[in-house]
């Protein structure tokens, strides 16, 4: 019983003295040391105050060109001209070229056509008279053949050509790869300075052989207030070797080429002849020169085939109907070589041959 006391006793004083020392162990334990991390063992640093980007339109493109008429950089090579990097008159050429040369060369194309078009539906081609046996007499030689066909076969691949400069990034790229096109461009640039030699070669010699027969006489006046009878049927309009409207159609001709052939020669040779402003603005007089060119152009062919009957053998053998002659240029038929020199000793219409001599 004693021992059972005893340990009871024991158990509680060991309670006792563990409670009563607990809090004496809390205090002298000693307090949990932070954690540093090299980051807060670093001094604090005065934060840097950054200016904010200044606004876009601080410097711009306007006031650039208001302190100089053009923004000028600095180039190693002896044309110092290159170095010009814009200029004003580059954003109105650039419009131009994007927004009008393609309006004006497409109007140029279409325009005519659709003209030319009603004007056959409706009125149809002109027409003669005729013969039973027909005699054909000279209208062109070899050589004034030989020269239109160089000369028309030289304008048709500058024009298509020079449509290209305009048409093919919106038309034939979209067909082809842009390297295809790359190099058809180029193939197209060379054939286009290439070709512009003979052209003017041939007006030359067209300017040579006939601009006596393109100068003005009397009857033309009475053959364009009728308009060459190509609206309405009209009375026998006299003519020499060339109509009045073929004496027109060579003039816009001549000047057409001066106009075209020396812009393009500017623009063949950058700015050996023009800076930058002139060859922009000869550019675009080539452009606009060469639109009124194609339309002059494509009423021509009309005239001389399906126009009038007739026509296109004069520069397809060289030979036309005496009948269409006397008809359209009445003026010259009687003077023409025969393309049969026997023929000439054939009457004419309305001669009276002498009665036989009596003896």
């Amino acid at each position: 019983m004693m021992n059972l006391r005893s340990a009871v006793f024991a158990i509680a004083l060991a309670a006792t003295c563990g409670v009563a020392a607990s809090p004496l162990r809390a205090q002298a334990q000693p307090a949990p040391q932070a954690q540093t991390t090299p980051e807060a063992a670093q001094p604090p640093q005065q934060q840097v105050q950054v200016p904010p980007p200044p606004p876009r339109q601080s410097v711009t493109e306007d006031m650039l060109l208001r302190e100089n008429d053009r923004i000028i950089g600095r180039v190693s090579i002896p044309d110092t001209r290159l170095a010009f990097l814009e200029q004003p008159q580059g954003r109105t050429w650039r419009r131009f070229n994007e927004t009008w040369a393609p309006w004006i060369l497409g109007l140029s194309v279409i325009l005519p056509l659709l003209a030319l078009l009603l004007l056959y539906m409706f009125r149809g081609a002109q027409r003669y008279e005729r013969d039973a046996s027909p005699i054909y007499v000279i209208r062109y030689s070899a050589f004034e053949r030989f020269n239109h066909w160089m000369t028309a076969t030289s304008f048709v691949i500058l024009a298509l050509t020079g449509l290209n400069y305009v048409f093919g990034k919106r038309l034939l790229m979209p067909l082809m790869s842009p390297g295809t096109f790359g190099d058809f461009s180029q193939i197209a640039k060379y054939a286009h300075n290439f070709f512009a030699w003979p052209f003017i070669l041939g007006v030359l010699v067209m300017i040579v052989v006939w601009t006596r027969d393109n100068l003005p006489r009397r009857v033309d006046l009475a053959w364009l207030r009728a308009g060459g009878g190509l609206f309405k049927d009209t009375t026998h309009l006299s003519a020499g070797r060339f109509n009045a409207g073929q004496k027109l159609l060579f003039w816009a001709v001549v000047l057409a080429t001066l106009v075209t052939f020396g812009s393009g020669l500017a623009l063949m040779f950058p700015l050996m002849f023009l800076d930058v402003n002139g060859m922009q603005l000869w550019g675009s007089i080539h452009s606009i020169a060469a639109a009124l060119f194609i339309a002059l152009i494509i009423g021509h062919i009309y005239i001389g085939t399906a126009g009038t009957e007739g026509s296109f053998g004069g520069m397809g053998s060289g030979e036309v109907d005496l009948a269409w002659a006397r008809h359209h240029h009445d003026l010259w038929a009687e003077d023409a070589p025969r393309a049969d020199p026997r023929e000439d000793a054939l009457p004419q219409p309305g001669h009276v041959s002498p009665p036989p001599h009596r003896t």
